[in-house]
């Protein structure tokens, strides 16, 4: 049973409909329709370590990562109209808590994602935040489905979540959909390192200890190679960038941290 908390949490299901596609998971090709039961597999299985797992598996810096974004973002302090804001794949709460630290008022951050363990574990740390100023509410649903008024967010934030969607291009088509006139998308994700040498460290790194780290501290290491798989499987930041363009944002820039370990795609809807 989801945890009421202090009647703030939607949990719903909206799941897309059935096709005959294939596309990836990891290195492997399924039936689009098979897709997302897979990754709720996955990460129904490494729910609750998940934030434990994300410090062992970068140092800690997935942290200087978020942080990086939200400083990008830069959102209001006090806006003189409600600021209303969707975290997508956001589950354990790490982006919108960082964003609802810095709105002291008229600030609403709306979490979604469809796997509802994730969703559980933001709902236990919302419920330890001392005397909130910017309430967040979390809802189960779908990033290519968004249970969301068209033109109804100023902005929009997915972290680390955009590469386990299974039809990418149509979760940033309802991107746009959901935001403003005005209104700014932005995606933390894992990318392309293209520093010679440090690429093959990290790919050596990759395959051979996050597995390992995933079965001692999860219990569980299967998870965690398909995460490493799909980071590999993941577009470059230039292809990435025209898949935003390809959905209707406009200015779309990029920042790379740590040699391309990570990227910040931010665009706007103009």
């Amino acid at each position: 049973m989801a945890p009421r908390g202090r009647g703030r949490y939607v949990f719903r299901r909206l799941i897309g409909k059935a096709t005959h596609m294939e596309t990836s998971f990891g290195f492997r090709t399924v039936p689009v329709e098979e897709k997302q039961g897979l990754v709720n597999r996955v990460f129904d299985t490494v729910a609750s370590r998940y934030d434990v797992m994300n410090d062992a598996m970068s140092g800690g810096l997935h942290r200087v990562w978020k942080d990086a974004m939200v400083s990008w973002l830069g959102a209001p302090r006090r806006p003189a109209r409600p600021f209303n804001v969707v975290d997508v794949a956001g589950g354990t709460g790490d982006i919108a808590f960082r964003i609802a630290r810095g709105i002291e008022q008229n600030g609403a951050i709306t979490v979604c994602d469809i796997n509802t363990e994730m969703l559980i574990e933001g709902t236990k740390r919302d419920a330890k935040r001392i005397r909130p100023t910017t309430p967040c509410r979390f809802v189960t649903a779908n990033a290519e489905e968004m249970p969301l008024p068209t033109g109804s967010q100023d902005v929009y934030t997915i972290a680390f979540g955009i590469r386990n969607v299974t039809r990418r291009q149509k979760a940033l088509d309802e991107a746009f959909r959901v935001l403003k006139r005005g209104g700014r998308f932005m995606c933390l994700e894992f990318s392309h390192v293209d520093i010679p040498v440090m690429d093959k460290i990290y790919d050596r790194y990759s395959f051979a200890m996050i597995p390992r780290m995933g079965q001692l501290i999860a219990g569980d290491g299967e998870p965690y190679r398909y995460l490493v798989e799909s980071i590999r499987t993941f577009p470059n930041p230039g292809r990435f960038a025209a898949e935003i363009e390809k959905a209707g944002f406009s200015q779309v820039q990029v920042r790379k941290f740590t040699g391309g370990v990570a990227a910040i795609h931010s665009a706007f809807k103009i």
